[in-house]
């Protein structure tokens, strides 16, 4: 009894072990965890997405560092990195969990884009959309917040954002629910204000919210180049 105890107990200490060090590749803080976060994004890549591993993939977005993130892309679009797996609940939680961890500008532009996409698929029936995962006037705020007004609505990104701003809008008027009223209504009001140009943007939502970042600032590089 003794040594199947002290074995089980070695096996919890080894998985956790590897898992404080798979946490520390992912972060890329350092040069050697940054080119192992690569290795990995490739493998992970190459392995190919399916609907077991995807949660791995949205863990590879928290990297906020570019090479690694082109690594797990690859050469296709990224607003359909995703596009495979069916809307479902912990995907569009994530997907929200990022935009607001993110400040406007701190966010490398494809990871915006493959978040972009599953809100997209999300919503593309926003009452589908809502039963997947009900919106809060914060979420709504959070995509919202990375709008570049000064780029006009022929952005790529402005048009994706202001395209799930209108089907969220839509859910006007379909619930007897204050709180749906409110999502809707602060949907209508951020593109609203997106389009006059006697307002802005932190007329409709906490300033606080619209505060630059810059998602190259913390990165660290490779020390090489990597060829995918």
């Amino acid at each position: 009894m003794g040594k199947q105890r002290d074995t089980q107990v070695t096996r919890e200490v080894i998985l956790e072990v590897e898992n404080k060090l798979l946490n520390q590749i992912m972060a890329a803080r350092t040069t050697e965890a940054t080119e192992a976060a690569i290795s990995y994004a490739r493998f992970l890549r190459l392995a190919g997405l399916d609907t077991e591993n995807y949660p791995l993939f949205l863990k590879m977005l928290e990297t906020e560092n570019h090479w690694v993130l082109d690594e797990l892309i690859g050469p296709g679009d990224p607003f359909l990195l995703l596009s495979t797996i069916p809307p479902n609940r912990y995907l569009t939680a994530k997907s929200f969990q990022l935009l607001t961890r993110w400040r406007p500008g701190g966010i490398y532009p494809k990871t915006l884009a493959i978040v972009l996409g599953v809100l997209q698929n999300t919503y593309s029936s926003p009452k589908d959309g809502y039963k997947i995962y009900p919106l809060t006037v914060a979420d709504v705020d959070n995509l919202g917040k990375h709008l570049e007004k000064h780029k006009g609505q022929n952005d790529p990104r402005n048009r994706c954002i202001l395209d799930i701003l209108d089907r969220i809008g839509a859910l006007e008027g379909l619930y007897w629910d204050d709180s749906i009223e409110q999502v809707s209504r602060q949907a209508h009001r951020i593109r609203s204000n997106f389009f006059d140009n006697t307002r802005l943007l932190e007329d409709c939502m906490p300033q606080v919210l619209l505060v630059q970042g810059d998602y190259s600032q913390d990165e660290v590089s490779p020390r090489r180049v990597f060829v995918g």
